[in-house]
């Protein structure tokens, strides 16, 4: 049941629209809890919404182009690339747009097979192909890591069943199961091929949330433990490809920073890229809004309504 009203993202004199609130409360019968203005804060976009997604930002040494997949999820998974100065960061939809850059990166999906057909369609699954053959880095992640598979099988309709074939990057299949993996790590890369060798031993933190079990005879990508202190091997790597299930694996300064460094080094420029803990930053963030919304909303009156006082 609805208890009151927040006015969000309010440009402008507060002063000016009380009349306003007033005849709210008047015609909706719920109070006005309070007018949070527009505050200058950097946190994590609704999927679709997000402005990361239009583009041009500045231009860096390092061209990275994510595949914009039409169920597109955890992108904020490359915001910690997106804030450095030697990275463009660009979200593509085409061939056209793809170009030619120094890495491209397949993200996770809200279904794999859709978008993966999609992929095929589109044409972008023969552009993605056409760079990586050429040379080309490409790395993906949770479901555009199951894309780079042999295949990808879904015998109990999870997905809306049936099997396809992956674009056969990595020596892996995919059979997607009812049980979805929910988990936080804390691992390290193991055995990185290509021009990622510099990753090897470099640390990571991050998360895990899929449907589907990989499975593959070569080398795993990474080692991690779980929070619940189980540990484990996770993702591969084919030349100058990898994949693994492991969101914000970037998240740490000296992940996006070894790899950053590693795309330089095959340019032939100075590797000297250094990157912000973005765990670090999106906690200061996130003080930041606290902070803007107990300045403007009648926290008193929220906290007697949340413990049942009114």
């Amino acid at each position: 049941r609805i208890k009151g009203l927040i006015i969000n993202k309010f440009r402008g004199d507060v002063d000016i629209l009380r009349p306003g609130l007033g005849e709210l409360e008047r015609l909706s019968g719920k109070p006005v809890l309070g007018v949070v203005p527009m505050l200058d804060v950097d946190v994590d976009d609704e999927d679709s919404l997000s402005h990361r997604l239009s583009g041009g930002g500045r231009v860096g040494l390092v061209d990275i182009a994510v595949v914009r997949l039409p169920r597109l999820s955890n992108f904020t998974d490359f915001n910690p690339l997106e804030r450095m100065e030697e990275v463009t960061l660009r979200y593509v939809r085409n061939p056209r747009e793809l170009g030619h850059p120094d890495l491209v990166l397949l993200p996770g999906t809200k279904n794999t097979m859709d978008d993966l057909r999609w992929l095929r369609e589109s044409g972008m699954e023969a552009a993605v192909l056409k760079h990586a053959s050429a040379g080309g880095a490409v790395i993906g992640i949770c479901g555009g890591y199951q894309m780079l598979g042999n295949t990808v099988s879904d015998p109990d309709g999870v997905e809306g069943g049936g099997s396809l074939r992956g674009l056969g990057l990595l020596p892996a299949d995919t059979v997607f199961q009812g049980e979805k993996t929910r988990t936080r790590v804390t691992g390290a890369f193991r055995a990185p091929e290509g021009l990622f060798r510099a990753l090897a031993g470099v640390a990571f933190e991050g998360y895990e949330i899929h449907m589907g079990r990989t499975e593959s005879g070569a080398a795993p990508l990474a080692e991690f433990t779980t929070q619940t202190g189980e540990r484990r091997s996770d993702g591969l790597s084919a030349g100058n490809v990898w994949g693994c299930y492991v969101h914000g694996i970037f998240d740490k300064a000296a992940a996006a920073a070894a790899l950053v460094n590693a795309l330089l080094a095959a340019k032939g420029l100075e590797p000297g890229a250094a990157s912000v803990d973005w765990q670090a930053y999106a906690q200061q963030q996130y003080d930041k809004l606290a902070a803007g919304l107990r300045a403007s909303l009648d926290m008193k009156r929220i906290y007697r309504i949340l413990n049942g006082e009114e």
